[in-house]
Order: structure tokens, then C-alpha cells, then sequence
């Protein structure tokens, strides 16, 4: 194998690639990055029997072949070399990199024992890249940490004729985008639960690329489905989740509301951030919501305490409830609008951020609802 490629391009694609890569492999093989050139380009591949990543870089392809090296180590060799043509040739149980008076020499380890990338799922449409990933932002970030309960670690994916809905929920929040999309089959009726992290990165990588992401969809038993997304030279599969008994999160939205919040996205965001210094990230902040307008308070009268007031239009009886402060922060900054209107039941019950236009009016398609904490005073 022999060939050369731009610097950037050859970076760009080892660091997409070995970014899904295990760091603590079962086997020595799985840390490695597949590089395989020929008449089609060279074929830059990963995979650790849950999440598949290949992308296809143009290069000069002198001599056809394989090798198999550490990925972490090519994507930082990569990274660090001068912006030159690199040349790449193999030679024996060796990988050669030279990039102008560079010179590197890695150990390749066998490629006849790197597993068999799956092959793509069917299609089952495509999506605008930028819209996409900019839903699986909003809704990612509710996703949960937690790999003791790992239907929570996921995003589920609804897809129902033109509209794909996702949704993800730790149990103390919860986010809904719904976005337009096209199907192959204008009556699908599928879902899909997605790990959240494999997701977050791969619309992160393929939103920027513009044009569409296909998505391609096999539903096998329960837990052994397979996901596919596609997006200019790139493409990236993983293994569902088992989302067979997924809680029909959609109900905890309140079907109406006793009072209303009007409140300046940046103006709360650095206010919250500014309160909570007193306390610990899980330290709720208490909002305190009058006609008057809002005040944010953090702390106990034994402890540091810090309050604000600020600007908010509120419509409703004074209502005084409590947020963990990350999980507001996390809501509020991904709204994407200037304004945000809440909506309440009462201080014990889910309250709803929606984003909201300059008229006040709730935009449609993300609602992010977040758990209060009841607090003593």
C-alpha cells in the first residue's frame, strides 16, 4: 500500500474516526484505525462491535492495499504535522509516514483479524444535515449519564410519515424536538432508540457538511437493531438500545397551565450561573416569579445566599419554585430563540421552557420540561 493525500483532509478523517474508538478495547485490534486504499480513494475505518465509522478521503493511490495501526496515535500524529502532502506507504509490519522532513514509523498489527464492518440498514429517508444536528443538540443534552439504566442513555427516535421526533429524558428532565424529514415511505411508522453519545457526535460531525443525512433502519429483535447515518463521504452505524419498554414520556407534558413566564435567555443564564456560585451544582436556585417580575435566589440562611432580581413578564399568581441550576442552564441555552416562555401548574408540578419569538409566542417543535426541587425556606 503507497499513496499520498492532502495533510488536512487525512486529519480530519483519522479524528472522526478514532474518536469512537474504545479506550479500554477487548481485544488489541479494536484500537486500531483501518486505512485502505485503492482506485476509489483511501477508506478510513473503525469499529468495535457497536459503533461502525468510515469515511473516504481522495488520495494518489500508488500501490492498493491495507494496514491496520492505533488510531489515538495516527490522529495525533496527524494533528501535529506541518501542512504538507503526507505520504503513506507500507513496509512490511510497519506503517512509513513522511510529511516534508517528518518522518514517522508505526507498528501495524494484523488486518486479517479486524472484524467485518456491518453493512448499512435499508434506508428510510433523509433529513436536512444542519437541521438535524441541531435537534439531537437540543435533546442530547437531557440524555442520561447513568450506564446502570441504559435505556436513559439513549434518544429515541420517532418516526411517523414527514415528522421525526426525538426525545430523551434522565428521569428529571425532558426534551422533545420535532423536525420535518423525508421518508422513503410516506407511512412509516418506526422507532429507534439511539445511544445518545454515538448520536450527539456523529449529527456534531455530519451537520456542518450541509446538504442531507440519509438515516437507514433495521429493526431486528429487541436490543439487536441497527442504525445507519450517511452524510457526504461519511457514514456511521451503531446497535439500538433496547427501547421495547421505553415510558411513554410524552404524557408528563402538562395539558394546560396556571401561569406564565416571559424571561430573556442570556439575561437568566448569566444570572442563574452568577447565583449558584453559592452552592453546588445540584444547589437549587429558587425563581421567584411576581408581577413585579423575577427574582433568583440560591443558598439557606445558614450558608452563603445570593439573590437578583431581574426583568420577566409573568402572568398568574406569585409562584416561587426551585430548578437544579445545570439542568435550567442546559435548557435554556439550547432553546435557540432570545426569549423563553415558561410554563407552570404550580411549584410542584414539571414546568415546560419552550422557546419564544419576539411576539411572546410559544415557537413550535422543541419543548424542554424540567423536575422541580422542592425547597425549605
Amino acid at each position: 500500500m503507497k499513496f499520498r493525500v492532502e495533510r488536512d483532509a487525512l486529519a480530519d478523517a483519522v479524528a472522526w474516526t478514532a474518536k469512537s474508538l474504545p479506550n479500554r478495547p477487548s481485544v488489541p485490534v479494536l484500537a486500531g484505525v483501518l486505512l485502505r486504499a485503492g482506485d476509489g480513494g483511501l477508506q478510513v475505518s473503525g469499529f468495535d462491535y457497536e459503533v461502525s465509522s468510515q469515511v473516504t478521503v481522495d488520495v494518489q493511490c500508488e500501490a492498493e492495499g491495507a494496514a491496520l495501526v492505533s488510531g489515538r496515535l495516527l490522529a495525533e500524529i496527524t494533528k501535529a504535522l506541518p501542512a504538507k502532502p503526507v505520504e503513506i506507504a507500507a513496509a512490511g509490519a510497519h506503517l512509513e509516514l513522511v510529511c516534508g522532513s517528518a518522518r514517522f514509523t508505526l507498528p501495524t498489527m494484523p488486518v486479517e483479524d479486524y472484524p467485518t464492518l456491518p453493512e448499512m440498514p435499508s434506508s428510510a429517508g433523509t433529513v436536512d444535515a444542519a437541521t438535524f444536528a441541531n435537534a439531537v443538540g437540543q435533546v442530547a443534552v437531557a440524555a442520561g449519564r447513568d450506564e446502570t439504566l441504559p435505556m436513559m442513555t439513549g434518544v429515541r427516535l420517532e418516526l411517523n410519515g414527514s415528522t421525526l421526533a426525538l426525545l430523551a429524558t434522565d428521569r428529571y428532565r425532558l426534551a422533545l424536538r420535532e423536525i420535518e424529514w423525508r421518508p422513503d415511505d410516506p407511512d412509516v411508522s418506526a422507532n429507534a432508540l439511539v445511544p445518545a453519545r454515538t448520536l450527539h457526535d456523529t449529527a456534531k460531525a455530519l451537520g456542518p457538511l450541509g446538504g442531507e443525512v440519509t438515516l437507514a433502519l433495521s429493526q431486528g429483535t429487541a436490543g439487536e437493531g441497527l442504525i445507519g447515518f450517511a452524510g457526504g463521504t461519511r457514514r456511521t452505524t451503531s446497535r439500538l438500545l433496547d427501547g421495547a419498554n421505553y415510558p411513554p414520556v410524552r404524557s408528563l407534558f402538562p395539558t394546560t397551565h396556571n401561569a406564565q413566564a416571559r424571561v430573556s435567555v442570556s439575561a437568566l443564564v448569566e444570572v442563574v450561573k452568577r447565583v449558584s456560585l453559592v452552592g453546588g451544582r445540584t444547589t437549587p436556585v429558587l425563581l421567584n416569579f411576581s408581577a413585579d417580575g423575577l427574582v433568583v435566589e440560591a443558598g439557606s440562611s445558614e450558608e452563603a445566599r445570593a439573590s437578583e432580581a431581574m426583568d420577566a413578564t409573568f402572568t398568574g399568581e406569585p409562584l416561587t419554585i426551585g430548578f437544579n441550576p445545570q439542568y435550567l442552564v442546559d435548557g435554556l441555552q439550547n432553546l435557540g430563540s432570545a426569549l423563553a416562555l415558561f410554563s407552570f401548574v404550580d411549584a410542584f408540578k414539571p414546568a415546560v421552557i419552550a422557546p419564544a419569538g419576539e411576539d411572546g409566542e410559544a415557537i413550535p417543535g422543541y419543548r424542554y420540561l424540567i423536575m422541580p426541587i422542592r425547597v425549605t425556606r
